[in-house]
């Protein structure tokens, strides 16, 4: 039996590689922008994406994905390899944007399983870009927690499977920050204390959202006064800001340079391990619920490869080791149910059900789109 592969692997920084990293080598690695938004940012020319072959069609016994950096594991694919005798080449991208790309160019043909997020399952069923799932063939669907039974981005989960999530916050300083934040209003209620001392992430639907949510909106509002009420506000925050960062800020934020950052969940749980002056915080009010998922592209070979994948994800033990291995937060409630009591109870990963359902996905927002595309260029050249 060969060994598995990891193709295309230099500059494997991805906007969620810091997962696999300690904090110190953290601030070493120039990761890209996590792109969750609906904006349709331009394509990433990474050399993952440009290097990756077309060798994926006509081999029966090897699985070709194309996946996020911190999900291509040598010791999970082997666990995969062992038990189907199916060998696994992973090609991996640092966007969705880039991801999007690739298969439009028609790289669809040359992978059985893709790894796209939320909101660009949507996008993506869309432009029929996906395999609509033959549910006939995979087991496990039910041990997933409820929210992800029939995910408002995939109903039925009919093109995808969710594999794992997260959610957006605030990491802050304690030595700096003495009252811990609460909510998102937390920038504003402070900004004269924190001027040039915070970042917000460079990103559309998440800034904008985060604000939307701070008024007491939806972070997926598509109303014209509600998007201009939370430009207005974002506007006088705006002298404030140090930077829209999404990475990059990591040094400054334990140094001691910057008190407080807006973030991912992933590396907001992963830095304080490291440093224990940083606390990650999930704003009571409710924030964005991320998913990545694994789907199959519409022209995908070997079908059979790709099922046995979805049903080898979907299994608790396998999804249990991906938690202990890769360090993701699983829907698997079957899973979940396994982990330690330590980490089920951290509601930094696990937020209660409570804080769940003020929470929302990224939604398409429709026309409305050109508006937060218009209002967010405004701020960042005000």
């Amino acid at each position: 039996m060969t060994s598995n592969k990891l193709r295309s692997m230099t500059g494997r920084s991805t906007r969620r590689r810091f997962l696999q990293f300690s904090a110190t080598a953290l601030s070493t690695i120039a990761l890209s922008n996590c792109a969750r938004s609906m904006q349709g940012g331009g394509a990433s020319t990474s050399s993952e994406s440009a290097q990756a072959t077309s060798s994926g069609s006509g081999d029966a016994k090897t699985l070709y994905l194309y996946t996020w950096g911190d999900y291509s594991n040598e010791d999970f694919f082997k666990r995969f390899t062992e038990k189907t005798g199916i060998e696994v080449v992973a090609d991996v991208y640092d966007s969705n944007e880039v991801m999007l790309a690739k298969i439009q160019a028609g790289g669809g043909a040359q992978y059985s399983v893709i790894y796209p997020s939320d909101y660009m399952v949507r996008q993506m069923i869309e432009m029929n870009l996906l395999t609509k799932l033959d549910q006939s063939q995979i087991q496990g669907v039910s041990g997933l927690m409820d929210r992800w039974q029939s995910p408002p981005y995939d109903p039925g989960n009919a093109h995808s499977i969710p594999y794992c999530w997260g959610t957006t916050g605030i990491i802050y300083n304690s030595e700096l920050v003495k009252t811990p934040p609460q909510d998102w209003n937390f920038f504003w209620d402070n900004q004269e204390a924190l001027a040039g001392k915070f970042t917000l992430v460079d990103d559309v639907r998440e800034t904008m959202g985060a604000t939307l949510k701070s008024l007491g909106y939806s972070y997926n509002s598509a109303d014209p006064q509600q998007l201009e009420a939370a430009y207005q506000k974002l506007l006088e925050l705006k002298p404030s800001i140090a930077a829209f960062r999404t990475f990059g800020w990591e040094d400054q934020l334990i140094s001691g340079d910057l008190a407080a950052c807006m973030t991912y969940s992933t590396l907001g749980n992963l830095l304080p391990r490291d440093n224990p002056q940083l606390t990650y915080v999930i704003p009571k009010s409710g924030t964005s619920v991320w998913t990545d998922t694994v789907a199959i592209p519409a022209n995908a070979p070997n079908l059979e490869a790709a099922y046995a994948w979805i049903n080898f994800v979907l299994e608790p033990e396998n999804a249990l080791y991906g938690v202990e291995q890769m360090n993701v937060i699983t829907p698997n409630k079957l899973a979940f149910d396994k982990l330690p009591t330590q980490v089920k109870s951290d509601e930094k990963r696990y937020p209660t059900p409570q804080l769940l359902s003020a929470s929302e996905g990224i939604a398409p927002v429709g026309d409305a789109l050109d508006l937060y595309d218009k209002y967010w260029n405004d701020l960042k050249s005000a």
